[in-house]
């Protein structure tokens, strides 16, 4: 009896992926037409929309009755090309009748990250881009155009972090904020795990820049922290200990976002995000950053009118329109495409990830974004039925 057990534990562990990826090919697919929005693709993984294809590709969601999304071709915005060269196909190049067919034809538009390439970024110079001139991005007004064609028909709308940072205009930005009642506070914030610039190469050289520009040269930080930067090229530092009793940034969700979408109570959240203010007559807030902060912290933010407390994901999901606002740029996490053709593959989802690094963000894809995103795109489907 154990040799037959033994022999049919040893048969499953390698059947059960092939069970799993039969069962996936065998799901029957589902028409919905995503307008992907995304303006900064360095390579053709798309890094930056590649968590909402996961979903797509994992739900058999599909852009025809029978073709699947592919990360590097079905979007609009920035399309890299070899030797440099590239394609520039968003929503600028439409006319408005061409606009309005793509809103009819769309069951929903998701703006992913609108930041943009800058030049010396692309032509690899290994500089500060910052300082470069923006070669393609920022909201445009065609955006805008479709955003607001997009609400009148009372379609669903995604947009996240960044959608009306830097580098769009002011007009625009204002546009926007009427359109879905927030306001940018015209800040936006990273956790590093290390401010130590002799130890993080990943520690912006622009943000170091521009924090020794006002502060006599100095840069003073050794631990980990939260750099907070504006608009303005403003630079506040939050460092462990000194600032902050915890210096991760966790993302809270109501008791609402834990019982719709399935979301955790707290998860860490170690990348970019944004300080936005709602207006909640209009929003919903579903979830909120948490900072840790000690009383020296809490001066410090107070010091440069920055919130203790601000939405990670808001929302608007009403009669008259559908709204939601992520916050972080959650739809930037290095995963893999691969494990998306696995049904079931959240079952084994602790295997992916470890929880120890602080800085690791798959975690927050498998815990966070893809129950979320996931209701959000099945409550879509059944409103279609």
């Amino acid at each position: 009896m154990k040799k037959n057990k033994l022999l049919l534990a040893l048969w499953l562990i390698p059947a059960t992926p092939i069970l799993m990826l039969i069962v996936w090919f065998f799901m029957p697919k589902t028409k919905l037409v995503v307008a992907i929005v995304d303006k900064t693709v360095l390579t053709s993984d798309g890094q930056e929309h590649i968590s909402l294809d996961w979903v797509l590709n994992q739900e058999k969601y599909t852009k025809t009755s029978e073709k699947r999304y592919k990360v590097g071709s079905d979007y609009y915005g920035f399309f890299p090309k070899d030797n440099e060269k590239f394609r520039l196909k968003g929503l600028e190049r439409f006319s408005p009748s061409q606009l309005e067919q793509l809103s009819e034809d769309a069951n929903l538009a998701y703006f992913t990250d609108t930041y943009g390439i800058y030049k010396k970024e692309w032509y690899n110079q290994h500089t500060d881009q910052r300082s470069s001139g923006i070669l393609y991005g920022g909201l445009s007004t065609r955006d805008l155009d479709f955003l607001e064609l997009m609400k009148a028909k009372r379609k669903l709308i995604i947009t996240e972090f960044n959608t009306i940072g830097s580098p769009t205009s002011t007009e625009n930005r204002n546009r926007f904020e009427q359109l879905f009642g927030m306001h940018w506070t015209g800040w936006t914030a990273r956790f590093f795990n290390s401010l130590d610039t002799a130890v993080n190469t990943e520690l912006p050289i622009w943000l170091v820049r521009n924090y020794k520009a006002a502060n006599g040269k100095k840069w003073p930080f050794k631990r980990a922290g939260i750099a907070f930067v504006s608009d303005f090229d403003q630079v506040v530092i939050l460092e462990d200990t000194t600032h902050l009793s915890n210096p991760l940034p966790y993302i809270i969700s109501s008791k609402y976002g834990q019982e719709k979408f399935s979301l955790p109570e707290k998860i860490k959240y170690p990348f970019w995000f944004d300080v936005i203010v709602p207006n909640e007559k209009v929003n919903q807030r579903v979830a909120d950053f948490k900072i840790y902060l000690n009383q020296k912290g809490k001066a410090e933010l107070k010091k440069y009118g920055i919130p203790e407390s601000f939405p990670a994901v808001l929302m608007h999901n009403a009669s008259d329109y559908q709204f939601y606002y992520f916050s972080g740029d959650f739809c930037d996490n290095p995963i893999s495409m691969t494990s998306s053709y696995f049904k079931g593959i959240g079952f084994f989802k602790f295997l992916l990830y470890d929880t120890q690094d602080p800085m690791e963000r798959k975690s927050f894809f498998w815990n966070f974004y893809r129950p979320m995103l996931t209701t959000i795109l099945k409550d879509e489907v059944s409103k279609k039925r």
